[in-house]
């Protein structure tokens, strides 16, 4: 099996579901529908072509950095200034970082791989305000995506680690796999983020299986500076 690897991280994310009039809400983790839009769009998909293929991949994330939720009361007029938008709020993550993969046949991989490097459109990471940081791509493993999720190291900031004297739990949600022999996890909830068709003229999605696990990553940067240390090296090596 082959997994896609992806660092989504940025002053801002948003990742809506069940966003609705003047509330734009957004979700504490990258949904299915927005990174598979993002695909779509870096392999030069328009709202209107068919994303069958994209649909065949297995969908992860992990929380390597929550981040926390921000509220923007926005406002906005028309061009010519003379009439008043709607007000909304808006909510964002702030200073969130998560690794997320997608599991699927090797040669669509190495496809959309080469596409998030060279996009055709511009990604972003929810909404168009919220531009990714680099890099994005983290490469292929030859692995399951559960296992690669689990192993790849902890992609958090150092302030972030530092906050974290003990080991860091992350929360990982992944597609759960449909198996006759497998029992059902008990820590399973549905996400209607599954999407059918981009086209705004009949935009629609359907549901998926979440399951929850958490992964125990690595220790924090230490905080401790020894100034002496280097003049130590130094006489060691002359």
């Amino acid at each position: 099996m082959t997994a896609l690897l992806l660092r989504l991280a940025g002053p801002l994310q948003a990742w809506g579901v069940k966003s609705r009039f003047t509330v734009r809400a957004t979700e504490l983790a990258p949904t299915k529908s927005g990174v598979i839009g993002m695909l779509a769009a870096a392999v030069g998909r328009r709202r209107t072509d068919p994303i069958e293929d994209l649909l065949t991949l297995r969908f992860g994330v992990r929380k390597d950095q929550p981040g926390t939720v921000i509220r923007d009361f926005h406002t906005a007029r028309t061009l010519d200034g003379r009439t008043s938008m709607p007000l909304s709020e808006r909510y964002y993550l702030a200073d969130a970082v998560f690794l997320a993969g997608i599991e699927g046949d090797r040669a669509l991989l190495e496809g959309i791989n080469e596409a998030v490097r060279n996009p055709a459109f511009p990604l972003y990471l929810g909404r168009r305000s919220c531009p990714p940081g680099q890099p994005m791509s983290l490469g292929l493993r030859k692995a399951p995506l559960l296992d690669a999720l689990r192993n790849e190291p902890w992609l958090a900031s150092d302030w972030f680690r530092r906050g974290h004297p003990e080991a860091f739990d992350a929360e990982l949600l992944i597609d759960q796999e449909v198996s006759p022999e497998k029992e059902r996890n008990k820590d399973v909830h549905g996400s209607r983020d599954v999407p059918i068709t981009f086209d705004p003229r009949r935009r629609d999605y359907g549901f998926r299986d979440i399951e929850r696990l958490m992964v125990p990553l690595g220790t924090p940067v230490s905080d401790h500076h020894d100034p002496m240390s280097e003049l130590e090296e130094a006489g060691a090596c002359s």
